[in-house]
């Protein structure tokens, strides 16, 4: 079987949460790095027909919440349903920025961004955000990564 280089990255897995106009959304991504020295921008892939994409590009911010492997269920409830049919904060422990975007208050922490410039990249477009803070709120906790959901079957 061949497999690709891309297959053995470990990435970690993250919720990007965001609002608009009233409205609010949270999705699973992966796919997100630090893109500035000393930590200034965050590059973060969307897949274009989520609800999330929508609403950043309305407001222009987003938070990039750093999951915790005991948030394992969030991936069903946040990646594999969509916000424009349910509320995903129903039962879900959050906050709301001064900005008035949401973060998730059980996370490790968050990444408070503000879009700075876009760019295709085929099925997702990139973010290029400045990050405005950055919050840990749990120290203590273990990253959840995409081995880790691999492993326990939440993903092939």
């Amino acid at each position: 079987m061949k497999r690709s280089v891309l297959k053995f990255k470990n990435y970690e897995v993250h919720s990007v949460t965001t609002a608009a106009e009233g409205k609010k959304n949270a999705n699973i991504a992966t796919w997100i790095m630090q893109s500035g020295m000393k930590g200034t921008f965050l590059s973060v892939a969307l897949y274009k027909i989520d609800y999330t994409i929508e609403l950043v590009r309305q407001s222009g911010i987003l938070n990039v919440n750093l999951l915790s492997w005991e948030q394992q269920k969030l991936v069903n409830k946040l990646g594999r349903k969509s916000g424009r049919q349910i509320d995903k904060f129903k039962n879900l422990p959050h906050a709301i920025d001064e900005r008035g975007c949401p973060y998730l208050t059980e996370a490790i922490g968050y990444i408070a961004c503000q879009v700075h410039d876009t760019a295709d990249s085929g099925d997702h477009e990139i973010f290029t955000c400045r990050i405005l803070r950055q919050v840990v709120l749990h120290p203590e906790k273990q990253p959840l990564t995409y081995q880790y959901l691999k492993q326990a079957g939440f993903i092939r």
